[in-house]
């Protein structure tokens, strides 16, 4: 919880202070209100980072902490297949993609493991 907390909330701060330059970086323009588009992206990414800051301490996966798993296995999941559909445009991508779907996978091990089963078997 505290690394995907830490990585959204960098990715929130980065997109609402840079969009700009991040834009640049990723080879767009923006055109249009797309500076726009993209700090409420951030605002976005450091609101779910706070969410995933203030769960950090709680049982994920038991019936308080299953909706923090089950929205960052979702937003994990699919941001992970957009960027590797998308990965064709920047190296960056690739590597953004990797992390996304690394996180995919540790909340898909915390949402479908069952938090009282796991306590069973270490005693």
């Amino acid at each position: 919880m505290t690394a995907s907390a830490v990585l959204l909330i960098a990715a929130g701060i980065v997109c609402t202070f840079l969009p700009q330059e991040l834009a640049a970086a990723l080879g767009s323009d923006t055109v249009s209100g797309g500076a726009v588009i993209i700090q409420i992206i951030g605002a976005l990414y450091f609101a779910f980072g706070m969410v995933n800051w203030t769960a950090r301490e709680n049982l994920i996966g038991g019936v308080y902490g299953r909706p923090v798993a089950i929205g960052n296995l979702t937003h994990f999941t699919v941001g992970g297949l957009a960027l590797i559909k998308s990965s064709v445009l920047s190296p960056l991508l690739l590597v953004t993609a990797g992390i996304y779907l690394l996180f995919a996978v540790l909340f898909g091990i915390i949402f479908f493991r069952h938090p009282a089963a796991d306590a069973e078997r270490r005693s």
